[in-house]
């Protein structure tokens, strides 16, 4: 029997029973055979690959923050080859204009007739992969075309609404170094991001076989695994995965905590954050448990999948104060500890 799933401002129609163990397992090895692929080309980042995807099969969009030379673009790139899904790449820069991402309308004089007419241009957010490359370089205006797309799946133009292609998944990149001439995104507008994911530098024995095979003859090419309606499929599947009531409890529990108005929040979140996390990260938390559940071929997540996926969905929903700035202590420092303190 098919299920219909409300999400937000998206209706799916669940088309496998959860308890499809085929359809499980399925979906768990084609998760292997898509790291497998991702490896001839990307060497490490094996739990920023496994975020992306569970962003993805979560239907969120995902923030990259890594310094310049950690192949965030490459790792985008191969994931959508991996995929088989369009995939348009958005350099943003302080002179880009919001009709540079969603499209513009042009005059369009018919030949025959010699009649004008408006006609709309589709610009590159009409893909189903969209980078978005320092998308802190562009002004508010321009990066709230990018995120009214990222949570309403369609443009509008002129009047007109134009739908996006499913899957429709952007990943932002940041550089955390150069903060001169940036336009950070704003609180509300980073909590449309599911995830907040850290590249590091890659361990010594990583770099020499970086070196190695990007110095040399090695052409290294990647077969798809997934097409776009599949990933849809197993989107759908996520959504229909059961959770035990006291998983949802601790999630909501741990997001709570994070509110220094909260009866529950510890003494150290009073001193140390000024605005906690909102529902969206309960929400988030129990979406992401759910994915990385599935990928490992389990049924249902528990509360270690919460605590798995609490660093990445957390650490920029939370608006640290000046204590927490003095004393040295960071947003996922705090994260962590909470983690460790907030009773399963």
């Amino acid at each position: 029997m098919n299920t219909t799933l409300i999400t937000g401002t998206h209706v799916a129609k669940n088309t496998k029973p959860i308890g499809d163990v085929e359809f499980v397992n399925q979906l768990a090895q084609a998760y292997k055979d898509l790291r497998s692929e991702i490896a001839h080309v990307i060497v490490g980042q094996d739990i920023v690959i496994e975020h992306l995807f569970i962003t993805l099969l979560s239907r969120g969009h995902c923030l990259l923050i890594g310094v310049p030379g950690l192949a965030k673009t490459l790792l985008i790139k191969t994931l959508a080859q991996t995929l088989d899904l369009k995939f348009s790449r958005i350099q943003f820069t302080p002179d880009l204009m919001p009709s540079d991402i969603t499209g513009t309308e042009i005059i369009e004089e018919n030949v025959s007739t010699r009649v004008k007419a408006f006609k709309f241009v589709r610009g590159p957010v009409f893909a189903n992969i969209i980078l978005a490359d320092e998308i802190n370089r562009t002004p508010p205006k321009t990066q709230a075309a990018l995120l009214e797309a990222m949570q309403e799946h369609h443009v509008t133009v002129a009047g007109e609404t134009y739908m996006l292609d499913e899957p429709f998944f952007v990943l932002a990149t940041q550089n955390p170094i150069e903060q001169e001439g940036t336009y950070p995104l704003p609180e509300a507008q980073l909590d449309r991001f599911m995830l907040n994911l850290w590249l590091d530098y890659p361990s010594f024995a990583e770099e020499v076989q970086i070196v190695k095979s990007t110095t040399s003859k090695y052409d290294a090419s990647v077969k798809h695994i997934l097409s776009a309606h599949d990933i849809v499929e197993f989107q759908n599947l996520v959504r229909g995965v059961p959770v035990a009531d006291n998983v949802i409890e601790y999630s909501v529990r741990l997001a709570d905590s994070t509110r220094p108005s909260s009866s529950d929040a510890p003494v150290y979140i009073k001193n140390w954050i000024r605005w906690g996390a909102g529902p969206r990260a309960s929400q988030y938390l129990i979406l992401g448990a759910k994915a990385r559940a599935i990928l490992r071929g389990r049924f249902t997540p528990d509360i270690d999948d919460v605590k798995a996926i609490a660093g990445p969905v957390l650490r920029h929903r939370l608006v640290t104060s000046f204590n927490a700035e003095a004393e040295g202590v960071s947003a996922i420092q705090i994260v962590e500890k909470l983690v460790h303190d907030v009773k399963s």
